[in-house]
């Protein structure tokens, strides 16, 4: 099935296309469309990194003890709110030690996924994280990231040891044999699981709405033959139902960024704890 292009990635690709071309030769891959080598995904990952750049630009340029802004305090609240869902509340409540020095990371990628599972709430534009690809890469960050954290704070090999149930005793060492691929199996496992629940929930919420509103529609131009009348009464439910699930979408995408903050905090916890 051709994937549809936005008239945004189209424009991207007129302009941009030679160089991206340049640079995929380069790197000895062949684009999947030689008319428009710059995907749709990229590019809306483009727009919301440009976009979130931005907007910290202008909220540090505001910053104020005094009279914070409207902005500010929206910001605040992503950071940590009286109902603990901020993200140094998630780290506070998830890492034992030190889980300060790990908001950068952990905000920047939620709040990246929440402006970009948002995106398609406006026409022409359509969310990365619907494609599998950004998901994925979302996830191989992460989990780049808290193993790194892991073995900068146990070392190399106390780090692979905690896989293992950190074991001490004979009997321990015993165990560890049956519990280390396990562990290993179950941490690479992560990847999978970020990918999936964020793009399957994403891709799901789009594509029901455009189910729904196919559904509906079809009604509508049958009354519409009839009679204009009946077009019109029938219509009403395609004109009203869009706006639900906006609605639900934008609920599911608050969801998913919390959850990519949730998950990202406990596995940095786990990975920094002293004893597993």
């Amino acid at each position: 099935m051709e994937e549809h292009v936005s008239p945004i990635t189209q424009w991207f690709n007129h302009i941009f296309a030679p160089m991206a071309l340049w640079l995929l030769h380069g790197l000895h891959i062949q684009p999947k469309d030689y008319d428009a080598p710059i995907p749709d995904y990229v590019v809306m990952s483009f727009l919301v990194l440009v976009f979130c750049t931005v907007l910290a630009l202008i909220l540090r340029a505001r910053l104020s003890v005094e009279r914070p802004g409207p902005l500010q305090q929206g910001a605040e609240l992503l950071l940590t709110n009286p109902l603990g869902f901020g993200i140094k509340d998630l780290l506070g409540e998830n890492v034992a030690h030190g889980g300060e020095k790990f908001i950068a990371f952990t905000g920047s990628i939620a709040i990246f996924i929440l402006f970009a599972n948002l995106l398609s709430v406006f026409p022409a534009f359509r969310s990365p994280t619907g494609n599998a690809v950004v998901p994925l890469a979302c996830a191989c960050l992460t989990f780049i990231y808290f193993n790194w954290q892991g073995i900068r704070h146990h070392g190399p090999f106390h780090y692979l040891l905690t896989f293992a149930g950190s074991p001490k005793q004979l009997g321990d060492w015993v165990l560890a044999v049956l519990l280390f691929p396990v562990e290993l199996i179950s941490t690479a496992a992560r990847l999978l699981s970020l990918t999936v629940r964020l793009w399957a929930n994403i891709f799901a919420s789009d594509l029901i709405y455009m189910i729904f509103l196919g559904l509906l529609l079809g009604p509508a131009q049958w009354g519409w033959n009839k009679s204009p009348v009946l077009g019109i009464a029938l219509g009403v439910l395609p004109a009203l139902f869009p706006i639900l699930f906006i609605g639900l979408h934008i609920f599911v995408s608050f969801i998913q960024a919390y959850i990519f903050a949730v998950l990202p905090s406990i596995y940095l916890g786990l990975a920094t704890a002293d004893e597993h």
